[in-house]
């Protein structure tokens, strides 16, 4: 039976609040999905900037979405950042106040299972982080327990936070990966290469560039799927918008003879699968010589190891022919 990988999505804001820095904007977020960014926005150009296709097609055709992210953009986020540099002002004797935050979720495609993350940075430094089990903030540092402290007695704000983190998100990040999908129904296949560190380390089968995410790699022996030995890797996101997944295979136990048998298979639904066999000659290494090397040593140990007796045995006969020679012929 197949393990299916895990196929992770992701949908974070990054923001930042500022007072006392010049030349840029005291607002600026920046909405990532699936590790790309997606959106803009700053209290300079006070203008939503969606930076993928599919994300403008989205808020031309959903105006409760560009509502939603107008409000959060040009209301509701730079007032929670200024007022909240204020009181930092209050606590710290400083001149230039930086906030971050970074807010959003994780949803796994294939098992369902939905995670949330809600940090604060302060100055460069960890501030402070929501927990989403207890419903408290825990400070990440001890100046931050001030901070901490007054937010704990925000019941409504914690609630709002509760929410967000486990409906919105989630929900919002389930719309975007589907839009996506109906945006673009190209698939694409992966370039699928052998990498091995060094000769005792597993070889890793490396398929990158394939759309969409939904594929399958495994590892099988004489056309029969394997997981004794197989390490599986998750599917990650390119910068691009295509995916890329390792699977590994352990061959530190497999002779040289049964490497034949070993094949990786990368499978994207309606297209032909890319099948790879366990081949010394087409792993890619930074040190590939040096491997190649150490292979042909152990090698050419082994093949003197097993043919020890024999050297020995021709050189006594060599010997003993050579005193029978200086000798001279037997009467």
């Amino acid at each position: 039976m197949k393990t299916r990988s895990s196929l992770k999505h992701s949908l974070k804001y990054f923001v930042t609040g500022s007072s006392g820095v010049p030349n840029i904007p005291e607002f600026v977020g920046v909405l990532m999905v699936d590790g790309i960014q997606t959106g803009y926005c700053d209290s300079s150009s006070k203008t939503l900037q969606p930076q993928q296709d599919w994300a403008k097609k989205l808020l031309e055709n959903n105006t409760q979405q560009r509502d939603w992210y107008n409000k959060k953009c040009f209301e509701d986020q730079p007032k929670l950042f200024k007022d909240t540099i204020f009181s930092l002002k209050q606590q710290f004797n400083q001149t230039v106040h930086i906030l971050q935050m970074i807010e959003g979720c994780e949803w796994d495609e294939n098992t369902g299972e939905v995670t949330g993350v809600l940090l604060y940075g302060y100055n460069g430094e960890a501030f402070m982080d929501f927990d989403l089990k207890t419903l408290t903030w825990i400070a990440l540092k001890p100046e931050a327990v001030i901070t901490k402290q007054k937010w704990d007695t925000d019941r409504l704000r914690i609630k709002h936070k509760e929410n967000d983190l486990t409906n919105i998100c989630p929900a919002y990040l389930k719309m975007y990966v589907d839009h996506k999908k109906g945006f673009s129904q190209k698939k694409v296949l992966p370039s699928v290469s052998l990498l091995q560190k060094s000769s005792s380390s597993p070889v890793s089968c490396h398929a990158t560039g394939f759309y969409p995410g939904r594929a399958e790699m495994f590892w099988r022996k004489d056309g029969e799927e394997i997981h004794e030995g197989v390490d599986p890797g998750k599917i990650l996101t390119n910068n691009d918008d295509t995916f890329q997944m390792s699977v590994d295979l352990i061959v530190s136990s497999i002779t040289p003879e049964d490497w034949r048998k070993y094949e990786c298979v990368f499978q994207l639904s309606g297209v032909e699968d890319i099948v790879m066999k366990l081949n010394e000659a087409v792993i890619r290494t930074n040190t590939e010589e040096n491997i190649r090397k150490e292979r042909r040593t152990e090698r050419r140990r082994e093949t003197e190891g097993n043919n020890t007796d024999e050297p020995a045995t021709r050189t006594e006969d060599s010997r003993s022919k050579t005193k029978q020679e200086a000798r001279g012929p037997t009467t």
